[in-house]
């Protein structure tokens, strides 16, 4: 939840997994003091792709996404955590964006 707006990481994984940049995907919540979470979006790219907030803001523009939805931050990775099924471990995303907040990284 952002400022009192549900958002559906499903929704804008959906989106941005159709970048042309993108080869993997999660949406996660970062911690914001005064809104409660940003968005944040981890990504794998393609390669030779270096896609950046800009580009996926643009991207979600175009296609009619609400603003409040939009990334404000891009997490690139090699490879997506994955628990023993094959699913992303977006918990331990979260995990991972809180720590680098707090560092102020």
């Amino acid at each position: 939840m952002r400022g009192g707006q549900n958002i559906f990481p499903k929704e804008v994984e959906d989106h941005l997994s159709t970048h042309p940049a993108v080869r993997d995907v999660a949406v996660v919540g970062m911690p914001d003091p005064v809104l409660g979470d940003r968005v944040c979006a981890f990504i794998v790219p393609r390669p030779g792709q270096h896609p950046t907030v800009a580009d996926f803001q643009q991207y979600l523009d175009a296609r009619g996404i609400a603003k409040f939805k939009f990334p404000e931050r891009v997490e690139v990775l090699e490879s997506m955590p994955l628990g023993p099924g094959g699913k992303i471990q977006k918990g331990v995303l979260r995990e991972m964006i809180a720590r680098k907040l707090t560092s102020g990284q």
